[in-house]
């Protein structure tokens, strides 16, 4: 009899694992558990579709239940695992059709992603997180029902993006974010910047204050938020305080949890004291390059390569995660947002010394249409001269330039290697020096 293995949820890294596995051994009986009713989707891509830049929400689904099914996976959306038995190898599923059954497996991975980290706020419990894509489809429904306002609690990525949306949608919009700096992943001079953008685009921003309300009317929609310094309107509240890995079936069942609150694995993805358990994606924990700690990082860059990872193990073979960085890029309004490896406040916060410059310069040589403006700051170790880490705001051409950055905290290089780096020029994309190779060449100056 083949042996099974079972998919604990059915976006990135599960079905990055389902397939992965399938390949490696055609005889497999690989089954993939998905609550929700879509497979591999961009959570990455809601706001796009939110804001209407993309037109259905199949857009946003890279391969559907069927697509895997015709690959031989045996994947069931609708249905969810509502308890993990390692000893007995058995999972306790509910059926799409409510009744509650009994799986087998011989190996396992949990991929079960994350979830809101809805704050403590009166009425929020009314609000339905946009995290998944049909959660998008009930969201934009609402907007083409109508309504002037919005509401924004939280100032991270997802936040900023879904405040644009909806300006982008002709809604008045505040965003509430009740530290003293909207990004709070960037330093708070490059955070500046972001925040002028936003504003720009027409959102009002309110930093240090709390939100203390909800107020939904009779139907249980969204009328108001009060907050510690004023109430607003509000016809659409979207709460992006952050997500949590979603680890409560895995900690019931004895998996260990690791400081960070995702899963505790090893570079292989195991889970450490159960044979043939692996975990991957935004529930599992990743170890940190640079802090050489674990930490969960929630992106589907990797979340796939996790799932991959796991699914050639969990089927004989011996590939091991490296690590992570903590790379990252968005886009806010006007402006591209990336950053790579520690910031300052990260540095100072772990304990490490730094040293920092942050220059201005133009995306393309100053004469050619188009150039506009972007800040660079780096940080790297006063001796060494180690390239730390990296933050990039400015116009198109701007956030990619941190693929370079990245690519060099990877290898360790200095601030002074970096400088004299064989970068690409040509007018339209640059200056002669590469706004990198500036910043590098002030950041070495201090060391």
């Amino acid at each position: 009899m083949a042996r099974r293995l079972a998919i604990v949820g059915g976006d990135a890294a599960g079905m990055s694992a389902a397939s992965s596995a399938r390949r490696r051994d055609p005889d497999l009986d690989v089954v993939a558990f998905e609550r929700g009713p879509y497979t591999s989707y961009s959570a990455c891509g809601i706001p796009y579709f939110v804001a209407g830049l993309v037109d259905r929400a199949e857009r946003l689904i890279a391969r559907g239940p069927e697509q895997h099914r015709e690959r031989g996976i045996d994947v069931r959306t609708g249905w969810e695992v509502l308890a993990i038995d390692l000893a007995a190898r058995r999972l306790t599923v509910r059926a799409a059709s409510g009744e509650e059954v009994g799986e087998p497996f011989d190996e396992l991975v949990v991929a079960t992603g994350a979830e809101a980290a809805t704050p403590p706020i009166a009425g929020a419990e009314a609000i339905e997180p946009a995290r998944t894509v049909d959660a998008a489809e009930r969201l934009r429904a609402a907007l083409e029902r109508g309504g002037r306002s919005a509401v924004v609690i939280g100032g991270g990525y997802i936040g900023l993006e879904m405040a644009e949306a909806f300006a982008d949608r002709g809604l008045d919009v505040t965003m509430v974010e009740q530290e003293d700096q909207i990004m709070g992943t960037l330093d708070d001079e490059m955070a500046a910047h972001v925040q002028d953008a936003a504003e720009g685009h027409g959102i009002r921003v309110i930093l240090g204050a709390s939100v203390e309300e909800v107020v939904v009317d009779d139907a249980g929609a969204p009328a108001a938020v009060r907050t510690s310094a004023e109430t607003l309107d509000a016809d659409h509240v979207v709460v992006g305080t952050g997500a949590r890995p979603a680890v409560a079936v895995a900690r019931e069942a004895g998996l260990q949890i690791g400081d960070s609150g995702a899963l505790r694995v090893d570079d292989h993805q195991r889970c450490p004291g159960h044979d043939g358990v692996f975990a991957a994606g935004d529930c599992a924990e990743s170890h940190h390059r640079l802090l050489d700690r674990p930490v969960n990082v929630q992106l589907g860059t990797h979340a796939n390569k996790q799932g991959r990872i796991a699914g050639v193990n969990a089927t004989g073979g011996d590939l091991r995660f490296p690590g992570v960085i903590g790379t990252a890029v968005s886009k806010i309004c006007k402006y591209e947002v990336a950053r790579t490896g520690l910031g300052e406040a990260e540095a100072a916060e772990a304990g490490i010394e730094v040293v920092s410059a942050t220059i201005e310069d133009r995306t393309r040589a100053a004469y050619y249409p188009g150039a506009g403006p972007i800040w660079v700051k780096l940080v790297a170790a006063p001796g060494s001269g180690r390239l730390l880490g990296g933050q990039i705001v400015g116009v198109e051409g701007a956030a990619k330039r941190i693929d370079v950055l990245a690519t060099a905290v990877w290898a360790g290089l200095a601030v002074d290697e970096l400088a004299l780096l064989d970068l690409s020029y040509a007018p339209p994309f640059s200056g002669v020096y590469d706004p990198l190779l500036v910043a590098a060449r002030a950041t070495a100056k201090l060391i």
